[in-house]
Parts: structure tokens; C-alpha cells; sequence
């Protein structure tokens, strides 16, 4: 080519061609190091379509829809999303999105086809309403992100895709537990600290499952009687990664890691009371007895900072390793670990659950302490604003939408102020007629 300049620089080879001028002057891009003539010339050529051709449509007009999804999570949902959704988006690309519409080209589909593929996933899974919509982030954000961003299609055929219609049922997921439910819980943990003590911290607490499980020692303070929640904790593979890598078979590949809180509300200082005051002194003083009684055995963890190859960004890695092991870096205090140290993160109560369901007949889940928590603070009447701070709401509005439920006291409390209210109305009393024969 032309454009293209070859030239032999001592033993090796060098291209060059000409750029876009810089304050009038011309520009050159090369590149040297090249052993022949030919693989400089091969090297040119690409650089320089590479260069005058970057921009234009016309390059991706063959690109499959599903290697422009890679090309989608790798370049903006991993820069820009956090790690659980991310790995969530891979998941229904991967089983939802590439069997259907992979195969296509970009440019080949359209909102008919797409709006096929909801309504078949919709009459076909019978997803819930939640679902079909993380289906339909995926969609739209890709190819907003293909015309908008890139100018890769002209048109987004996804703007105008909908979800199908869902019927409105009165049925609201959260359980919101009763007292004698919360004492059956309790007692037969009693003897599991690791779960009796963090299902009593979620429960005191309206924390978050990740927010729990990340606790640290040193943000539980006793004589402030606070706690302070500043990171949650993340499951990765051992490469920190969502994608997964190939592993010797045998060998986990789980790793935990610190992450950050939801949102900047997310980041609190929250009060608690002398109940759960007691009762995590109580565990911290066990928790120091078992580090004795095991010795050696008893698993440390530590935290180590590493740098995300994704992000660039600095990450803090949970390392374990015996007590016997001398390692040089930070403690880190977590507060619920099983007796001899094991931390399983949020895969702690999973065992625990299962227990709850068919044991005790409780069909529930782990965010149901928080639910619980914030119905019962708005039961008794707490303002609306602390619980929303409390909670870590982006908005009020949040916590009055998702949270806040009307219960039965709620019901009857609202009856009896206005009947209180009426009170002071002078209605005249109804005598019964008597009738003669």
C-alpha cells in the first residue's frame, strides 16, 4: 500500500504512515522491531485501516450480536455496573439472549424480533415480572450503548420493546415475621452463634445480607452503642473476575471480597440498643476464648489490597490462613465467623434456611429481617425520615414504596385515631320505637 512506508532501521524493519496534522505540522504513526520486510508491511497495513477506518459503521457490519454482548460487558457493564449485576447480566445473556439472538448480525435485528423474543420467554418461562425486566435492561442498554454511544446502528430497534402485561396480584414477596416466629428462629440457632448473633444483628438492624456479613469489629462500638456500615462483602472466583476461568478440578474458587455500599446513603452510622449491645459483647468475648482454645488451628483472615485488571481500581481481597502462619498483613476483624474461624461470607446461612423452611414451616428469606425491621419501626410510629437513613435509602420515597407495609395494628391504630377524633361529635342517640297491637 502506498500510505504505507516500509524502511529497515539497523537489523529490523519499520512502518510509517502519515497521521492527522498537529498545529499544521505533519504527523507520522510507526512502529519498529519487525525481523522481515513483510511482517512490517502486514503490521502497516492494519494500523493504517485500523486508524482511517475507526468511527465508521461500516466496520461492525458483521459483527454477531453476541460478540458485540462480549464486547458490551467487557467495555461498559464492567466499568460501570457493580460486580453482582454484571454477573447477573452474563447469566441472562448467556442463557436467555445467545441461543435466540446470537447468531444474528447488529445491524440485522429489529423490534419485532426482538419483542418476539420477550413474548415467547414470557408465555414459555412464565418469569416473574422482575425477571422479564432484567431480560429487557440487558436489551436496551446494549443497544442503546451500540447506536447512541458507539454509532454502531443507526436506529435502536429496542427503544420501542415492552415488557408484556402483568396482571396485578396482592401479593407482596416479603415475609414480615412475628415475634413468636423471630423466638423460633433464635432458639434453634441458640447453639450456631455464627448464625444465632448475625440473624440478631439483621434483625436489631435492618441491615443489608452482604452488609452483615462484611461487618468488621472495629465499626461496632460499644460505648457509642453504633454501629457503622462502610463496605459490603463480594463473592468472586479466585482471579476476581465475573467471568469464569477454568479451575483444577477439586479446588474452590471462591473468594470474598470488600465492596462498596450501595449507594452514598449506604455509607451510615446507625444506633443500637442495649439488647444487641449485650449480646454481641457476649459473642466477642466467646469469639476470643475460641481463638485460645483453638491455638494455631484457628483460621485469621487478612486483607489484602490488590488492583482490579478490570477497573485498575484498588480492591481489598479476604486472604485465611492459620494462626500459626505469620502473615504480614492487615486483620481483618471479621465478626461472624464459625467457631474455629471459618468465614463463609454470605454462604453462611444457606444450610440455615433450609432449616427455617421445612423444619419450621417459615417460608422466608434473609432480607425479611430488614423487612421486618423497617415495618415494625414504622408500626410503632418512628418518623419516616430516620428509618429511611437508617435503612441507607437513596429516597424516602424508597422506603415507603418497598418497605413500609400497612399490617393489622397498622389498620386498627388508623380506626381508633379517627374514632378518638370523632369522639367530640355530639350524635344523638337512636331511641327504639315501641309499636302497639
Amino acid at each position: 500500500m502506498a500510505n504505507v512506508r516500509i524502511t529497515k532501521r539497523g537489523k529490523v524493519y519499520q512502518y510509517q504512515f502519515e497521521i492527522a496534522k498537529v498545529d499544521g505540522k505533519r504527523k507520522y504513526a510507526n512502529k519498529s522491531g519487525f525481523k522481515t520486510r513483510n511482517e512490517a508491511h502486514e503490521a502497516g497495513i492494519k494500523a493504517y485501516n485500523d486508524y482511517y477506518n475507526r468511527g465508521k459503521v461500516m466496520k461492525t457490519k458483521d459483527m454477531s450480536y453476541a460478540d458485540f454482548l462480549d464486547y458490551w460487558i467487557d467495555n461498559y457493564a464492567n466499568l460501570n455496573l457493580k460486580y453482582s449485576t454484571v454477573v447477573s447480566y452474563s447469566n441472562i445473556i448467556k442463557v436467555h439472549i445467545k441461543p435466540r439472538l446470537g447468531h444474528y448480525k447488529l445491524s440485522q435485528i429489529d423490534a419485532r424480533l426482538l419483542q418476539e423474543m420477550i413474548n415467547d420467554i414470557y408465555v414459555q418461562k412464565s418469569f416473574s415480572k422482575c425477571y422479564i425486566a432484567s431480560i429487557l435492561k440487558v436489551i436496551k442498554g446494549s443497544f442503546k450503548y451500540a447506536c447512541y454511544t458507539l454509532n454502531y446502528i443507526n436506529d435502536d430497534p429496542a427503544e420501542k420493546v415492552h415488557a408484556p402485561r402483568y396482571e396485578m396480584l396482592n401479593k407482596d414477596p416479603a415475609h414480615i415475621f412475628t415475634q413468636e416466629e423471630i423466638e423460633r428462629i433464635l432458639d434453634r440457632f441458640k447453639d450456631t452463634h455464627s448464625i444465632y448473633y448475625s440473624f440478631l444483628t439483621a434483625y436489631y438492624t435492618g441491615m443489608r445480607v452482604s452488609e452483615v456479613y462484611a461487618l468488621t469489629w472495629d465499626c461496632v462500638d460499644f460505648e457509642k452503642k453504633t454501629i457503622t456500615i462502610n463496605k459490603n462483602i463480594i463473592k468472586k472466583n479466585q482471579y476476581g473476575l465475573p467471568k469464569r476461568k477454568n479451575i483444577t478440578k477439586g479446588y474452590s474458587t471462591t473468594v470474598w471480597y470488600y465492596g462498596s455500599c450501595k449507594n452514598p446513603q449506604s455509607n451510615r452510622t446507625i444506633s443500637i440498643g442495649d439488647t444487641l449491645v449485650k449480646a454481641l459483647k457476649e459473642y466477642k468475648k466467646e469469639q476470643e476464648e475460641n481463638k485460645k482454645f483453638y491455638g494455631d488451628s484457628y483460621l485469621m483472615h487478612y486483607e489484602k489490597k490488590v488492583i482490579n485488571e478490570i477497573t485498575n481500581k484498588e480492591e481489598i481481597k479476604i486472604l485465611d490462613a492459620k494462626a500459626e502462619l505469620d502473615v504480614a498483613l492487615p486483620e481483618a476483624k471479621l465478626v461472624f465467623v464459625k467457631e474455629n474461624g471459618q468465614y463463609l461470607g454470605t454462604d453462611s446461612d444457606k444450610y440455615a434456611f433450609k432449616v427455617i423452611h421445612y423444619e419450621l414451616g417459615i417460608n422466608c428469606r434473609f432480607h425479611d429481617f430488614r423487612d421486618t425491621h423497617a415495618t415494625r419501626l414504622i408500626e410503632q410510629g418512628a418518623d419516616i425520615k430516620a428509618v429511611s437513613k437508617r435503612l441507607g435509602h437513596s429516597s424516602i420515597q424508597t422506603t415507603y414504596n418497598i418497605y413500609v407495609r400497612v399490617t393489622d395494628k397498622m389498620e386498627t391504630d388508623t380506626v381508633n385515631k379517627f374514632e378518638n377524633y370523632t369522639n367530640t361529635l355530639d350524635i344523638p342517640q337512636i331511641v327504639d320505637k315501641v309499636y302497639f297491637d
